[in-house]
């Protein structure tokens, strides 16, 4: 049997490039069979000083952090937003709830360690970006993870113990450590790294690269 090859992903529920470049790599995993692919979400957050409760919209928020103005942020979102149409996804940015996602990141190791980390981080995405949830209270975060199969009180208490603070902050340690600046961050097989919403194309050839070197390591 081939061996798995292992993708490392470092990326921020509260980043529109990294859903998209969710599913970008999922569009490249689609055309690739020549090896197993095992897929690893490690935390990073873009403001760790984000407040749980903002009060105003995420274009308010993007204002104030960017120091942009209003014609800038909303060109940007018009672009994300299209740009995530062509990839299948329905951005609705005007109802963003914006908040802090140490909590979520925490989260989704507790999925991690049920077994259900991937479908943690899908619905997460998901709800923040085009359901206009808000993933920052221990009681909503509880609800989602119900929502994908994990044991809601569980998931409770882990998240009100700070159960898996330390992963969160190990994770973002070693992206620091291997030079993660920004995110989606990508590193496939062990060695490439790819940096941004790449094309499902470059996502592939990476994937082939490591499939062809570990098939003449065997050989």
């Amino acid at each position: 049997m081939a061996t798995p090859i292992k993708i490392d992903i470092w990326s921020d529920i509260a980043c529109p490039w990294c859903y998209i470049g969710k599913r970008r790599l999922e569009g490249a995993l689609a055309q690739f069979g020549e090896a197993p692919v095992e897929i690893e979400y490690h935390s990073f957050e873009l403001n760790p000083a984000a407040p749980v409760d903002f009060e105003g919209t995420q274009a308010d928020y993007l204002a104030r952090h960017l120091g942009a103005t209003p014609q800038q942020i909303a060109a940007m979102g018009q672009n994300v937003t299209a740009t995530a149409k062509a990839d299948g996804l329905d951005y609705r940015l005007g109802d963003v709830k914006v908040t802090n996602t140490g909590k979520a990141h925490e989260l989704i190791h507790f999925a991690k360690a049920h077994g259900k980390g991937a479908e943690m981080k899908e619905r997460l995405l998901r709800a923040y970006f085009t359901e206009g949830r808000h993933v920052g209270h221990d009681d909503a975060l509880a609800d989602l993870a119900a929502e994908v199969g994990l044991d809601r009180a569980a998931a409770l208490a882990a998240l009100t113990d700070g159960t898996y603070r330390q992963a969160v902050e190990a994770d973002k340690a070693q992206g620091t450590a291997i030079g993660v600046q920004g995110v989606p961050f990508y590193v496939v097989g062990g060695k490439y790294a790819v940096s941004g919403a790449q094309p499902s194309e470059l996502f592939l050839r990476a994937l082939r690269q490591v499939a062809a070197e570990q098939g003449g390591a065997r050989a």
